[in-house]
């Protein structure tokens, strides 16, 4: 885990407590990037919809994993 300072605004903390619960500033933080870098991930995955195509049914997918033998 690194060490970093950063400076924010007290007020921006302080909303952060109120809706993250959290045991202390540092977990709010941790929890409020997570978050946010979950959600990014989520956005460009539903972008992708439609954009890509399956050579291989569902079905297939699910019960006949190539990799197992």
């Amino acid at each position: 885990m690194s060490r970093i300072s950063i400076t924010l605004p007290n007020t921006l903390l302080d909303e952060l407590l109120k809706v993250i619960p959290a045991k202390s500033k540092t977990e709010a933080v941790i929890k409020a990037i997570s978050d946010e870098i979950r959600m990014k991930k989520k956005k460009n995955i539903k972008a992708m919809a439609g954009k890509m195509e399956f050579t291989k049914k569902a079905e297939e997918l699910r019960h006949k994993d190539e990799r197992l033998g």
